[in-house]
């Protein structure tokens, strides 16, 4: 099968000598079936998969996917393992085969900078985005490469970085025994463990680096860690900033959840002014582009408002 892939721009990608991030792929055929997308992905895998590795990042647009159930289709086309949603923060709900909601918190909420599921010792490598309903205004889903930022905060930062590499953080979590809607990261110990059972809980946190401390009147104290915040990407021999410090920063007093606070290893607590710089770093070095319905991305970042997938394997790095 020929390559329908073309290579596009979009005003918001940023330029890295000859890196551009993300890459954007629009058809080189017009109006394609949603079969010969599906068709081309299978046929071009090893492409597609050769422009995430270089770039962090891809962007289809102007492809036929325009429901759930299209999406579902397409991340089938590449064939990765699915990977359970076992301890991760967001409320989610579930659509249609591997496709959930991306976070049901409301739409005035903030979602930090993090990557997927970083606490956890198996991560996924790769996750997919869609836009089924688009934004009137704001919603963007911004990206970052993580070697980029790990770089610039390690220029400025260098003792600060060393010691989120080892021993790393601690991630103390408050989870309620149900769903908290209002919150991007409001999710239950229930809904978290997929267990009613508190020993059951305690069982599976523990697999997780994470042990409970149940709460007098309801809920659990989840401490996780302490866990390296720069990880190394074998794939591409560098480091890489991985963490969720984003969530951090309640404690610079902008009125983020209060359900998780993150520290050094021994409790003390992360310096405000590095903080608050080093999450604007982050902001500076980051992507964000106007969904379009039907349009849909291929990264390791998570954010609102879309549907996802996510797939197993060791983390990418780009996002």
């Amino acid at each position: 099968m020929s390559n329908i892939f073309k290579e596009t721009q979009i005003p918001q990608q940023k330029h890295y000598d000859s890196l551009t991030f993300p890459t954007v792929l629009s058809p080189s055929v017009p109006s394609p079936s949603l079969s010969l997308f599906i068709d081309a992905i299978k046929a071009h895998k090893p492409f597609l998969e050769s422009l995430l590795h270089k770039t962090g990042a891809v962007l289809f647009r102007g492809f036929p996917v325009n429901t759930a159930s299209d999406f579902n289709d397409v991340v089938e086309a590449f064939g990765y393992e699915e990977l359970a949603y076992t301890l991760g923060v967001a409320p989610r709900t579930h659509v249609v085969g591997r496709v959930y909601t991306a976070n049901e918190a409301p739409i005035d909420q903030n979602i930090p900078f993090h990557h997927e599921m970083n606490r956890l010792p198996v991560f996924p490598s790769k996750v997919f985005f869609f836009c089924e309903v688009e934004p009137e205004s704001g919603g963007e889903t911004p990206v970052a490469l993580s070697h980029v930022v790990y770089n610039k905060i390690k220029e400025k930062y260098p003792d600060f970085v060393k010691r989120l590499e080892d021993p790393g953080l601690l991630y103390t979590r408050i989870l309620g025994d149900e769903n908290d809607p209002s919150s991007p990261i409001g999710r239950g110990w229930k809904s978290s463990f997929s267990t009613q059972d508190k020993r059951e809980a305690e069982q599976r946190a523990a697999k997780l680096m994470t042990r409970l401390e149940w709460l007098e009147h309801g809920g659990v104290t989840a401490i996780t860690g302490p866990l390296p915040a720069i990880k190394y990407d074998e794939s591409r021999d560098r480091k890489i900033w991985f963490n969720s410090l984003g969530m951090a920063a309640s404690s610079t007093g902008k009125g983020n959840d209060p359900l998780i606070k993150i520290t050094f290893e021994d409790g003390r607590p992360l310096p405000v002014d590095i903080l608050s710089d080093v999450l604007k770093m982050v902001e500076d070095e980051s992507v964000a582009f106007p969904w379009q319905k039907g349009g849909g991305s291929w990264r390791g970042a998570v954010s609102w408002p879309c549907l996802l997938a996510a797939a197993t394997g060791p983390v990418d790095g780009g996002g």
